[in-house]
C-alpha cells in the first residue's frame, strides 16, 4: 500500500514538474499575463475607482470582492471540517 502511495506522489510530482515547464518565467513582462488588456487598465485605474494604493488590495476588495468572499467561506468550512475530524473524543 506504501509502495502505491509513493508511486502516486512520484507521478503527480512529474506530471507538475513537466506541465511547469511551459510556465513563464517569474517577472517576465513579456508573459501573455502582463499583455492582456485588462492588466493595463487595472495598473492605470485601480486607484482612482478603488481609492486604495495598493493595486492587490484594490483588487481583491473592491474589483473581487464577491469572489474573495466566496473563497474565504470555503477555506472556513474546510477548516473548521478538519478541526471537527481530528478533535478528541473523551470516552
Amino acid at each position: 500500500m506504501k509502495t502505491l502511495a509513493l508511486f502516486v506522489v512520484v507521478i503527480t510530482g512529474a506530471m507538475l514538474i513537466y506541465a511547469g515547464q511551459d510556465l513563464p518565467a517569474f517577472g517576465d513582462i513579456n508573459s501573455p499575463s502582463y499583455q492582456a488588456p485588462m492588466t493595463q487598465y487595472f495598473i492605470e485605474n485601480s486607484e482612482t475607482e478603488s481609492g486604495v494604493t495598493n493595486i492587490v488590495t484594490a483588487l481583491l476588495a473592491s474589483y473581487r470582492g464577491y469572489d474573495t468572499l466566496g473563497e474565504t467561506a470555503v477555506i472556513f468550512t474546510a477548516g473548521m471540517a478538519v478541526m471537527l475530524l481530528l478533535r478528541r473524543r473523551e470516552r
